[in-house]
């Protein structure tokens, strides 16, 4: 079959798109929404326990600096994520959507269990970087499980209510905080404590969910090339593609190349946006309380539930939207309002009750906006590829972008304040304004087989 060909999930265009779901479509996205929801989990807990950890394992001389670190620790993890997520993905490709799954959920609890057991800043890092490995390896599992097993016009939709798991994640994160946050010091420690739950969840994944047809026959298709070529057999253009490394073949394919490195551009400006700006956000508005006379730590908490809950609402929204106006203008919408709200956000007022309404659309447009790589890109590459593709936008750009906290935290402690470090990293967003118009809509059109 070659490039070109395109395969869908059979569906019908009667009826409301989500009572042409079956169960294995609807565990699938929950398995996947789950999956993605404890990587948030992770993820915001590091944001929201950071500050806390480092009082207690830098030296008091070293407080002046804790930004600095903060944004260090930040950048590290993300450099793991992006590790593991190209590792993730590629693996994917080759050894299955659902056994990778399986794989990255185990290995993220784990390492968050063992991060409680830090005893000093630079071992904390390193048990970071690890949780960021395996963290980033789970994603473009999900999302070509998704994109593979959804029906057509419901993929976007699909993609945008996995996608919300993150959102959810960090909200719940910022719940159990609430709670966990008061009991102490070490309150940081019991919080990756917590992290270890998610391990229960492959029990569940192992015995309920399917596999992915799309891949399964990609993968036989892939190793009868593959005997073919040792064979010395004459192989077809499809063959001969399907005997290369997947990452080498993004590159090197002439169909993939030019727009892979567009998506690239595209979601280092959503990866370096959203990691300026979320970073800050809770300890931004707790600067804010603390200068009004309000407790600092409460209102930092509520900044970060009103941000999460702004962000479950975007991550959603993109989904639906995509599918009824097309993912090349949502897509532009959310870069340029989340441009906006920036300085909104950091200068408009200090309001405690009005910067979390602001908080709130922030998350929905900064965080939300990720939404646009589950439901653009699977519909860009082919089967054989895909997961590959997916990694690759999603966490390459990681490798530039975990710079961005870094820089951040520097600015922070040089300026004396968050808003000029926000809205200078921000101004990234005018980079996806200007190159998303040039990636095909694929609105309507099946996934490339």
């Amino acid at each position: 079959m070659s490039m070109n060909q395109r395969i869908t999930a059979p569906a019908t265009d009667e009826g409301p798109w989500y009572k042409a779901l079956n169960g294995r479509q609807w565990k699938t996205l929950l398995a996947s929404n789950l999956g993605w929801l404890f990587d948030g989990f992770e993820n915001y807990a590091l944001i929201l326990t950071v500050a806390p950890a480092m009082r207690q394992l830098l030296e008091p001389s070293q407080y002046p600096q804790i930004p600095v670190f903060i944004g260090t620790v930040i950048g590290i993890h993300l450099l793991g994520w992006g590790i593991g997520g190209m590792l993730g993905g590629v693996m994917a490709d080759y050894i299955g959507r659902k056994r990778m799954m399986l794989i990255a959920i185990l290995a993220y609890s784990l390492m968050t269990g063992l991060s409680a057991l830090a005893f000093s800043w630079w071992s904390f890092a390193v048990l970071r970087f690890l949780v960021g490995i395996a963290v980033g390896s789970e994603w473009a599992t999900g999302s070509s499980m998704m994109a593979e097993i959804w029906p057509e016009r419901a993929r976007g939709k699909g993609a945008g209510l996995m996608q919300s798991g993150l959102g959810i994640g960090f909200f719940i994160a910022s719940l159990v905080w609430l709670f966990i946050g008061p009991l102490g010091p070490s309150s940081w420690r019991y919080m990756y404590l917590v992290g270890v739950l998610p391990a229960l969840l492959t029990l569940w994944i192992r015995r309920s969910i399917p596999e992915s047809e799309l891949w399964e026959k990609t993968n036989a298709d892939r190793n009868a090339a593959r005997d073919r070529k040792r064979a010395g057999a004459d192989l077809t253009e499809t063959e001969q593609h399907l005997t290369k490394f997947t990452l080498t073949d993004l590159f090197t394919d002439k169909a993939t190349r030019g727009q892979t490195l567009i998506i690239f551009l595209m979601s280092l400006t959503t990866t370096v946006g959203f990691w300026s700006i979320s970073t800050w956000v809770p300890p931004f508005i707790g600067s804010v309380a603390a200068a009004a006379g309000e407790q600092a730590a409460q209102w930092s908490t509520y900044a970060a539930m009103f941000f999460t809950a702004g962000s479950v609402f975007g991550y959603a929204s993109v989904g639906f939207l995509a599918d009824a106006f097309g993912r090349k203008p949502v897509t532009i919408a959310f870069y340029a309002i989340a441009l906006i709200l920036t300085p909104i956000l950091f200068f408009g007022t200090t309001n405690l009750s009005l910067l979390m309404i602001i908080a709130f659309f922030s998350g929905a447009f900064a965080s939300g906006q990720y939404s646009w790589m589950p439901v653009w890109i699977p519909e860009l590459y082919p089967t054989r590829m895909r997961a590959t593709a997916l990694a690759f936008a999603f966490n390459g750009p990681r490798f530039i972008a975990f710079l961005a906290p870094i820089f951040a935290g520097t600015m922070i402690a040089a300026f004396g304040g968050f808003g000029k470090a926000a809205m200078v990293l921000s101004s990234i967003y005018i980079l996806g304004i200007v190159v998303a118009p040039f990636l095909p809509e694929t609105r309507g059109k099946p996934l490339p087989a």
